[in-house]
Order: structure tokens, then C-alpha cells, then sequence
């Protein structure tokens, strides 16, 4: 672990341990493990950002379940519109299933809640959504999130699927930018 790293033009500085994280996720897991027991829930993570706490998230989860990736197009040219417009690699049915989606990072919620309104048209029974970071300050739409690993404050973060323009997903740790 490094307490400080430069990525591209940026400094950031150690911010949460990967020992921290992995003790959260479980926490998180065990809930969800007694939460939605005899459920058969289908859990939907958001690629890129979201890859790391999938991955250690159903290493913990223990009940009957299954998970698909999916990837979302909110580009118009070169800058996002925070508007969903597809989501993509969705293969899977889930008309009258209870769905859990695996955000990385929820900070204004636009994103989150035109998912929401983009998964209606698939019809699911439920829509739960679990976060790795949670920014409340940042906060502008109004959502329900039902599992929150870790709230922060409103910095620029990178690590554990994190990025920087595309760098820095890979730390095990996460940082903020200096």
C-alpha cells in the first residue's frame, strides 16, 4: 500500500484501506444473505467501475443467485448526457425477478435513477440497488439505495474499479485526489 500516488496530472493520497473495503463488503453480503434468502435474486453490475465489488461481493454472497454485466450508453459525441440511453448486454430475462444492481459509486444519482427508468422496460418484479461508495452531499436525485458499503464525502476518488481517465482502476486501495 502506498500512502500517495500520481496518476496522469493528479496526486491522490490514501484514503480507505482494501482491508476496510473487504470488511464492509461483507458486511453488505451478509445482509443481503438475510435479507434475500429464498429470493433467487439476479444481480446486474455496471461495468467498468463496478467489476471489483461484484467480484468480492459474490465471493461473500451465499444464497441462491445469479449475476450478469451489463454496460450502459449514455454517450452523445465526447461527453456523457448523465442520461441512459441503452442497456447493453443485458441477455438475461428478468421480467418478474427481483433484481439487485452493483453500482460502484452513486454521488448526483442521475445516472441510477435513468437506469431505474430504462430497467422498467424489462419488467422486474423488484429493483434493489447496492453501492460500493455512496456520496450523500453530491446527492441530486431522489433515489433509495438499499445496501451501502461505505458513505464518503464529495472528493474525486480512484482504485478498486475506480478510474482516473481510464487509470488507476487496478489499486487495490482507494484514494482521493490530493
Amino acid at each position: 500500500m502506498k500512502e500517495a500516488i500520481t496518476i496522469k496530472d493528479k496526486q491522490f493520497e490514501l484514503f480507505i484501506e482494501y482491508e476496510v473495503i473487504e470488511h464492509e463488503i461483507r458486511r453488505v453480503a451478509q445482509q443481503i444473505n438475510t435479507e434475500l434468502a429464498d429470493r433467487n435474486p439476479i444481480f446486474l453490475a455496471v461495468l467498468n467501475g463496478a467489476f471489483m465489488f461484484a467480484a468480492e461481493l459474490m465471493k461473500e454472497v451465499s444464497i441462491p443467485s445469479e449475476i450478469t454485466f451489463v454496460r450502459l450508453a449514455s454517450y452523445q459525441g465526447t461527453s456523457s448526457t448523465n442520461q441512459v440511453k441503452e442497456v447493453l448486454g443485458l441477455n438475461e430475462d428478468i421480467e418478474g425477478r427481483l433484481v439487485v444492481i452493483l453500482e460502484d459509486i452513486v454521488d448526483s444519482g442521475t445516472t441510477m435513477a435513468s437506469l431505474l427508468q430504462e430497467l422498467v422496460h424489462f419488467k422486474p418484479k423488484e429493483v434493489k440497488i447496492a453501492t460500493l461508495l455512496f456520496k450523500p452531499a453530491a446527492l441530486k436525485q431522489k433515489l433509495h439505495l438499499d445496501y451501502v458499503v461505505l458513505e464518503i464525502p464529495n472528493d474525486f476518488i480512484v482504485g478498486y474499479g475506480l478510474d482516473y481517465d481510464g487509470y488507476g482502476r487496478n489499486l487495490k486501495d482507494i484514494y482521493k485526489v490530493k
